[in-house]
């Protein structure tokens, strides 16, 4: 009896590990979990803003890919006065690089309020948060330019949240 009781608690710890393993692969690894249900914008189309190109229109449903270094344009429409945080996942780093600039511009390009980054303290964000983020207060309703730029190395994933100031 002692032999049956081991074989069953063997076979149920693999079972159970068997269980763990594909409950965690079906959950997929960070890279799916910050995206989550978000669908990939190729970001090559022309919408003009402020008398400048944006590459697509960031919101909720949506994300984007991309290479440091670099820079990189994009829209968030806004329909209220509120919060854009600005996500990063990056991978494939090869250099920090010195700076990561994020500018939010206000609607027609009224004005602008520029957040940067140190490229280690990017890095070690990730390492700690699984991404990094930014975030400005905007006042505006409508369109609003962002503008990336950073000399790190590496492949990034985008993604924009707004929140409106009244939930705060």
């Amino acid at each position: 009896m002692v032999s049956l009781v081991t074989v069953f608690g063997r076979r149920a710890q693999m079972v159970m590990s068997v269980l763990s393993l594909a409950l965690l692969s079906a959950c997929g690894g960070s890279r799916e979990q910050f995206i989550g249900p978000r669908v990939l914008d190729a970001c090559n189309a022309s919408w003009p803003v402020c008398s400048q190109i944006a590459g697509c229109i960031l919101g909720p449903e949506s994300y984007a890919e991309g290479r440091f270094p670099g820079s990189t344009q994009l829209i968030v429409q806004v329909p209220e006065a509120s919060t854009i945080t600005v996500h990063f996942y990056l991978e494939e780093v090869t250099a920090a690089g010195e700076e990561t600039a994020i500018v939010f511009q206000e609607e027609g390009c009224r004005s602008r309020k520029r957040v940067a980054i140190t490229g280690k303290l990017a890095i070690d964000s990730m390492e700690k948060f699984g991404e990094f983020t930014r975030e400005a207060d905007v006042t505006g309703v409508g369109d609003h330019l962002i503008q990336i730029q950073s000399d790190m190395q590496a492949r990034y994933v985008v993604k924009v949240d707004v929140t409106p100031l009244r939930n705060r």
